[in-house]
């Protein structure tokens, strides 16, 4: 009897320390798996980026076309406002000097029609009355064709620089956010076929969420 007891009391210490064992490995097992999830979780977090503002284009373009260059501000492009307005000055400043010129002309050709000769060109530079004026009534008159069209021809570049400041803020509001990273790309690839050994030329476009 005194055996038996002995050998109950080293079977159930033996099961005891099994369990124990197993129960010490299973945690040991569980924790592993724990830390190497988080791991998982902590490699697969993607960037995140900032939204894309579609109104952000039209809010540009809106700007530039109430005030120039308030839409390249918007866009914190500063260093472009001064090349727009002295664009835009330049225009102006070449439409007024025609547009004053063509006036001068008109003005003399209009007096000579009317029988007058006391226009500026017929004075010298000390406004005395010349006997012959300085430019003919054909002259006038071309002068007005000339002046015309110049003036015509500067409202014109004003309009057009006035529109490109215009597109020129839609554009950049629009590269602002134009995305170029890993997950979206698009690159040439070369490859040898182990099957007959020539050479495979493509293209490769990875796309990842």
């Amino acid at each position: 009897m005194p055996n038996k007891s002995l050998l109950a009391c080293i079977f159930f210490f033996l099961c005891c320390f099994s369990i124990t064992a197993q129960e010490e490995e299973t945690a040991t097992k569980t924790e592993s798996k724990t830390e190497v999830a988080n791991v998982i979780a902590v490699d697969s977090i993607m960037e995140i980026r900032e939204p894309i503002n579609a109104l952000a284009p039209a809010k540009a373009a809106f700007y530039s076309a109430i005030l120039p260059g308030l839409g390249q501000a918007y866009n914190k492009k500063y260093w472009k406002i001064p090349v727009v307005w002295a664009a835009l000055g330049t225009g102006i400043y070449f439409y007024s000097k025609n547009n004053k010129e063509y006036n001068r002309y008109r003005d003399a050709y209009k007096s000579r029609l009317a029988g007058f000769t006391n226009d500026e060109f017929y004075l010298d530079s000390n406004g005395n009355q010349l006997t012959t004026p300085s430019v003919t009534t054909d002259g006038l008159q071309r002068g007005q064709e000339f002046y015309r069209r110049n003036k015509e021809i500067s409202l014109l570049i004003t309009i057009g620089l006035y529109a490109l400041n215009i597109i020129d803020a839609n554009v950049d509001a629009h590269l602002m956010q134009y995305n170029i990273d890993e997950n979206l790309s698009l690159a040439p690839h070369y490859k040898i076929n182990d099957f007959d050994a020539s050479s495979d030329l493509g293209l490769t476009l990875n796309f990842k969420f």
